[in-house]
């Protein structure tokens, strides 16, 4: 085995960068370290680093060096939910006066935080369509902080140049962070294109089964790192060790389901593309998409996600909605089972009103790992009924 686990594949890297079985009993897996404290040597002399879980357990430190090797990153800290990471990079980045750019498609729950939390704090907004890197260039301003990325987006799948947006931080006091959650380290790496740092909400396909909440952070910045390990303790919204070992476990498999989940969305959307019910499609994958070659140059696939709008207004949409059989209606993402939702009643609805909102005649469907036929085959009695 490399004793650097960013030389192994993706698929040694999921399932052996992180731990390594200990000499007393050789647990092939990460054991659940369910203690709250660790006994010490001497005052102040830590056995193996550890002291209290808060700021430390193995099972939750083995979780960060796997998606950490993953991303190609040096760093990684693990949270208690995607919002959890989100908040404390947010803490970290920006003060007071300072200004944000945010993509004009993006998670409500981003946007709720950065439209009320924040702004009472101080922080200022801009709001663009990062897929456009003139417009954030033009966004930046001297006190601009961070620039926040999803891509692709939720909900609509619009795609942004990640190396392009990189090139726009230099020079200026903004770093560049990369929402990977829709697309997962198996499909995109931002830190190689230039990202300063990554987010993920490991509920989705790095936990891959919808039975943990969690969210982490990974970077190559050794300062920015000090900064998440200092309020990952002092502030404590750490996973418990159950659902690090969860999230670990899950992981493990994240390459042979990305390649089914990419399978069953590309006919999925080809598909919902062909059928008169639906208006457009919003799948990278497909030629027509406007993102489709910048998702092509920086994506390993094109992920599971699809978006519809359809010709019969939200009517259709949410008539959609209730009439699969087999793809459940549901919020959340990027598990094993399909799901679908009505993101301007549900996911997004606190984006309404704003440059956020999203159509009422769209519908989000979260791809899974069924047999195809079987999706395929819902799909059409779900369009056949409207």
């Amino acid at each position: 085995m490399s004793s650097n686990p960013n030389a192994q594949g993706f698929s040694t890297a999921s399932i052996h960068a992180g731990y390594e079985p200990d000499e007393f009993y050789g647990s092939i897996n990460i054991p659940i370290y369910a203690s709250t404290t660790f006994a010490q040597n001497g005052p102040n002399d830590l056995r193996n680093g550890f002291e209290y879980t808060r700021v430390g357990n193995p099972t939750i430190v083995s979780l960060e060096k796997t998606v950490a090797a993953l991303e190609g990153a040096q760093f990684g800290r693990a949270f208690s939910s995607g919002m959890a990471a989100t908040d404390i990079l947010f803490r970290i980045l920006l003060k007071p006066g300072d200004h944000i750019i945010l993509g004009n498609d993006a998670y409500g729950g981003t946007f709720r935080l950065i439209d009320t939390v924040f702004t009472a704090w101080g922080v200022e907004y801009t709001v663009v369509d990062t897929a456009v890197a003139a417009e954030v260039a033009a966004a930046i301003k001297e006190n601009t902080k961070l620039i926040w990325v999803e891509t692709p987006t939720n909900p609509a799948l619009s795609i942004t140049d990640i190396a392009a947006i990189a090139e726009l931080t230099k020079g200026t006091n903004a770093k560049l962070v990369v929402d990977n959650t829709f697309a997962s380290p198996y499909l995109q790496q931002p830190l190689a294109l230039g990202a300063h740092a990554v987010l993920h909400s490991t509920t989705k396909y790095i936990g891959g089964h919808s039975d943990v909440v969690g969210g982490i952070v990974v970077t190559n910045d050794a300062a920015l790192d000090e900064e998440l390990l200092f309020l990952q303790g002092g502030v404590g919204p750490i996973p418990s060790v159950f659902d690090a070992y969860l999230t670990a476990r899950g992981l493990k498999t994240l390459a042979v389901r990305m390649e089914r989940h990419c399978d069953n969305a590309e006919k999925v959307a080809d598909l919902l593309d062909s059928r008169p019910e639906v208006s457009t499609v919003l799948y990278p994958g497909l030629a027509s998409h406007p993102g489709h070659e910048v998702a092509a140059k920086q994506m390993k696939r094109f992920g599971a996600m699809i978006s519809v709008r359809f010709a019969g207004g939200e009517e259709a949409a949410k008539k959609f909605c209730t009439s699969t059989k087999l793809i459940c209606l549901a919020e959340s993402l990027g598990g094993v089972e399909s799901l679908l939702e009505h993101p301007a009643t549900m996911t997004h609805q606190s984006a309404a009103g704003s440059q956020l909102e999203v159509p009422r005649d769209l519908v989000r469907i979260s791809i899974g790992i069924e047999d195809i036929e079987d999706l395929l085959a819902d799909v059409e009695q779900a369009l056949d009924q409207l």
